[in-house]
């Protein structure tokens, strides 16, 4: 008698469609009612951005709620995931997009400041190594305001406090580094996150990122000038670095003051979960995205799961709403073979609309052909 296959699920979100862990549920609903004796294992995923929290929760991290303020400064819940010294915090959560009220944008003068309001509550409860996930932001004001709420102070020619907010940054003249937080110079940080842009230029904080934060033309003129102002004051050369212009430069902000390292969020989440531990008696792992593409294999979640779960010899396959990559690519990158939600549901709509159906769907597919 064969031995039961034992599936590892291990996706990343299907954005503006399902969670993490809604889009593990469903595939494993659908693999279930195919392979009863299944054994499945749910580690839902992410790479720094949206969604990252939630996926230490799901691996047994604990959750600390607090208040923290927003990108424009109203307070709201919010969460970070706990587990010995190591605390993971999520920017998105706290001062990300999705935390603008009523959605509207505030390009110029929302900032990081709740960021620093929930690193400074884990670190007073103990941690001592900060992961922070970047990702997601509403604002574009190079980790000012984060610095501000570890107690720094970002000062005018007056020696007045700087206002929250990119804009703002044009006028300083000093950063005041006495009240940093006592914790904050013994931490560790580490920059979870997927993107290499510089701060600063055609591929910088401004230039790529911030039309999505509602910039437009001349505001992004003002950012471009203010970022460049707040660089030659924290130094120019950290400006430079790859990941300086991660999330409106708060990854600057955290380089150049708190010694941050950058790494690949993805990395940083295998490394954490111990995913190779995960591994050992896999028979197949299932991973994927919304889209999966040419963007996917610049160091998104699926694919560092995938080099994860090849180093371990184990198969894996993708699961995507859309699959935009030839066999051949899916190959090299390591999969044994892709399922697409558009190849079941044409419709991008209706797709997304009925993700969690159409994975059970999928899940029955891959017990029939992959177990």
């Amino acid at each position: 008698m064969t031995a039961a296959p034992r599936v590892l699920l291990a996706p990343d979100k299907f954005k503006g469609s399902l969670t993490a862990s809604e889009v593990a549920a469903a595939l494993a609903a659908g693999i279930a009612a195919v392979r009863p004796d299944a054994e499945i294992r749910r580690v839902p995923i992410a790479d720094g951005g949206d969604g990252t929290v939630d996926a230490f929760v799901a691996a047994g991290w604990e959750r600390v709620e607090t208040i923290a303020p927003g990108p424009t400064g109203v307070p709201a819940p919010a969460a970070y995931a706990v587990r010995g010294d190591t605390a993971v915090v999520e920017l998105a959560e706290v001062v990300g997009l999705l935390k603008l009220p009523g959605g509207q944008f505030d390009p110029l003068g929302a900032g990081t400041e709740g960021l620093g309001v929930v690193i400074a509550d884990a670190l007073d409860r103990g941690a001592t190594h900060i992961v922070l996930g970047l990702g997601g932001s509403a604002s574009t004001d190079g980790g000012a305001g984060l610095l501000r709420a570890l107690g720094a102070r970002v000062l005018d020619a007056a020696d007045l406090e700087l206002p929250s907010g990119g804009a703002a940054l044009a006028r300083a003249t000093r950063i005041d580094r006495s009240g940093l937080h006592p914790k904050a110079a013994a931490a560790r940080f580490t920059l979870a996150c997927d993107v290499d842009n510089p701060l600063l230029g055609p591929k910088g904080a401004v230039a790529v990122y911030a039309t999505q934060k509602g910039a437009d033309a001349e505001q992004r003129t003002i950012l471009e000038a203010a970022l460049t102002n707040w660089a030659n004051l924290l130094g120019p050369e950290f400006a430079e670095r790859p990941g300086a212009g991660a999330a409106g430069g708060t990854g600057f902000g955290a380089l150049a003051v708190l010694g941050a390292r950058v790494r690949s969020g993805i990395e940083v989440l295998l490394e954490l979960l111990d995913f190779p531990a995960l591994l050992r008696d896999a028979t197949l792992v299932v991973t994927g995205e919304g889209a999966l593409d040419a963007q996917s294999l610049h160091g998104k979640a699926p694919i560092g799961v995938c080099h994860a779960a090849r180093t371990a010899g184990v198969p894996v396959v993708a699961v995507a709403g859309r699959v935009q990559l030839p066999l051949d690519a899916l190959h090299t990158a390591g999969f044994t073979t892709a399922y697409s939600l558009s190849d079941l549901q044409p419709d991008p709509a209706r797709s997304m609309a009925n993700a969690a159906q159409l994975l059970e769907q999928v899940g029955a597919r891959i017990a029939e052909q992959e177990l």
